[in-house]
């Protein structure tokens, strides 16, 4: 992680897309194996999935590195891009689970050739996205990043389908008949995996607000200005990683330019407060007055 000059540290958001691609390749080639000596239904539903994820992993890579451009016809940037790419990653996923179904329910049946290779080769398999998504996941949280966050959250699916492999593994060694039933878990934890990205995803796109925590937060940090009187109104969004924030305030002053003075304040505590901010838009009205003050003389002097 490199460093901005206040020490807080930065993700290279891309380089983990390079390491999500890796470890996908090293899991189909693995999976790849074990399906084409075994035999076995499950591995095989396994190596679709690590294929689809290998081809997601592409896809946010892609994303990750033209997010941040801007341009004259997008302005704004391609945050949003992120989440098309966790969007196109939950189809993706569902496709994958409608695949293992049909084959799990339909196909002919098989028995599966078991060594105890295979069941240490399932294990690696375990391991690997057991220990890559844990770091993937803190740092897509310290990035803001959705598709990190998303492709971590695959991984830790990964963890649970190549116990489920294993187990399938396991039982065939025993002479049990688990392949189609290990097939069918994988697909509903699939399915689910799959739900929750596209939930997360769709929120973004259709400019849902930012969560609760982060508005209460805002709302603190202007209201602890000395020149805000009230905080009308705080609203925001979020678009890929980073965030946009308006907000309706009355302030102690009169003169246009005291106005500005306070909003870029306001403006430059929220960047420093609240992180992966892209822009900030403040609307200053000055206190209304509810008492009109007439001086009449008296007498003349």
């Amino acid at each position: 992680m490199a460093e901005e000059a206040d020490g807080t540290a930065v993700v290279d958001v891309g380089r983990w897309g390079w390491y999500s691609i890796a470890v996908n390749v090293a899991l189909a080639t693995i999976d790849l194996g074990i399906a084409v000596a075994s035999g076995s239904l499950a591995v095989r539903a396994e190596l679709v999935h690590n294929l689809v994820d290998f081809l997601a992993a592409v896809g946010v890579l892609v994303g990750l590195k033209l997010a941040t451009r801007k341009s004259k016809t997008f302005p704004y940037g391609l945050y949003k891009l992120e989440n098309v790419i966790a969007v196109v990653l939950a189809v993706l996923t569902f496709l994958t689970a409608y695949e293992i179904a049909r084959d799990a329910l339909f196909a002919a049946a098989h028995q599966a050739e078991v060594s105890l290779w295979m069941l240490a080769g399932v294990v690696v398999t375990t391991a690997i996205p057991l220990v890559f998504s844990h770091f993937e996941l803190r740092a897509g949280q310290a990035a803001n990043s959705p598709a990190l966050v998303a492709d971590a959250k695959e991984y830790q699916a990964h963890v649970f389908t190549t116990g489920v492999v294993f187990a399938a593994l396991l039982g065939q060694w025993f002479h049990l008949p688990l392949d189609r039933f290990a097939a069918l878990v994988i697909v509903v934890v699939i399915g689910k995996t799959g739900w929750e990205l596209l939930s997360d995803g769709m929120r973004v796109l259709l400019d849902a607000s930012l969560d609760a925590e982060t508005l209460r937060r805002l709302r603190e940090i202007i209201a602890e200005d000395p020149a805000v009187v009230e905080v009308l109104e705080v609203t925001g969004r979020n678009a890929g990683r980073f965030r946009f924030v308006e907000a309706e305030i009355t302030v102690r002053v009169r003169e246009l330019e005291q106005a500005e003075t306070v909003t870029r304040r306001v403006e430059r505590r929220i960047r420093e407060e609240v992180p992966y901010v892209d822009r900030v838009l403040i609307h200053a009205e000055p206190v209304r007055r509810t008492h009109c003050k007439y001086a009449v003389p008296l007498a003349d002097t």
